[in-house]
């Protein structure tokens, strides 16, 4: 780890220590990296000297932005970031009545092969640094001028399947020296990697699990995820529950409505089965379409009538307010379009 921006404020401290420094010196630098400097020249409190051999011996690596897109219908902004090795992730910046949540990846690429997700259609590339994460929001609040109160960790990539870094950019981001955003307040979403659902309740954090669900029945999942064949729905919610066990939060359950796939009656009373006493709620997801997809979102009738029997089932549903929808909103089309672009 030679990014001193992934490293805590002990890490860093150790660091300086072998320069000579105070003690001190390790939160101002902490603190002056969680701003989002970009440079070591900033860091006005520090004596020249440091500043110098900091920036030699750890360059600040700050992604640059190559696309920005806002929506005209509801001020969403979506950003395509290039990172320091020429990788391109997305990031999306949404406005909500209670604050501004903050959509960001987590790798380049997946390989997790959802059938609905434009962001797999290329494979897993790499697995983001706890910096690359932590820089999507930082830089994300800094272009937009906008303070950041909610993260989730939806974008492109599968958050357990980068376990170790997430879990240390989840520390990054809620420490009281830097951004200081609440467990709380923060998302974690997955397509059902049951063993790392575990070992993540084991750490028992406050941040809330979303799962992935999209289907109610195994032969419905293993044809548009194919984790289910590794992890059948079985043991995915027995893990939901052995999480619940462990934390005392309730489960977010995601489910994309995807036109005579998963949308009928049938499918929304096996659903209500399949979740009976588990503490869950349920969101139900217009579908984005993907031009590489057959599949097509279901009509607004049967999303509503989904919901209705759900609801009538004592299974509390919400269905997701479409952000985006003229920004290339679903994760890793503005990606998918810009790498298509530069390959030519």
């Amino acid at each position: 780890m030679n990014h001193l921006k992934s490293m805590t404020i002990t890490q860093i401290g150790a660091v300086l220590k072998e320069l000579g420094q105070p003690a001190f010196r390790a939160k101002q630098v902490y603190t002056w990296l969680h701003k989002g400097v970009r440079s070591f020249d900033e860091m006005t409190n520090l004596p020249k000297a440091l500043r110098d051999t900091l920036s030699e011996r750890y360059p600040l690596r700050i992604p640059e932005v190559v696309r920005k897109q806002e929506s005209q219908k509801d001020g969403t902004i979506k950003y395509l970031w290039k990172l320091s090795d020429g990788n391109c992730v997305e990031t999306v910046l949404m406005r909500y009545h209670y604050g501004n949540t903050v959509c960001i990846s987590t790798e380049v690429g997946c390989r997790m092969g959802c059938a609905f997700c434009a962001s797999t259609l290329g494979g897993l590339v790499r697995q983001l640094e706890p910096y690359e994460m932590l820089d999507q929001v930082l830089f994300t609040q800094v272009d937009s001028g906008l303070q950041v109160s909610h993260i989730v960790l939806m974008g492109i990539g599968e958050p357990l399947d980068n376990l170790d870094n997430v879990l240390r950019f989840l520390e990054l981001v809620n420490s009281p020296e830097g951004m200081n955003i609440s467990m709380r307040h923060i998302s974690l979403s997955t397509c059902g990697l049951v063993p790392k659902i575990d070992e993540l309740a084991e750490k028992k954090l406050q941040i809330s699990l979303a799962i992935s669900l999209h289907g109610p029945n195994n032969e419905i999942r293993n044809k548009i995820m194919p984790v289910n064949k590794a992890y059948p729905i079985e043991e995915l919610l027995d893990a939901c529950r052995r999480y619940y066990q462990e934390t005392s939060r309730r489960i977010h359950f995601e489910y994309a409505m995807i036109d005579g796939v998963n949308d009928t009656q049938e499918h929304a009373k096996e659903l209500l089965s399949r979740l009976k006493g588990l503490p869950a709620h349920l969101n139900l997801i217009p579908l984005n379409h993907v031009e590489e997809s057959p599949l097509k979102p279901s009509t607004k009738a049967a999303v509503a009538a989904f919901q209705k029997t759900l609801e009538d089932g004592g299974l509390t549903t919400t269905v997701r307010r479409t952000l985006g929808s003229d920004i290339d909103a679903s994760c890793g089309q503005l990606r998918r379009k810009y790498t298509k672009q530069n390959t030519l």
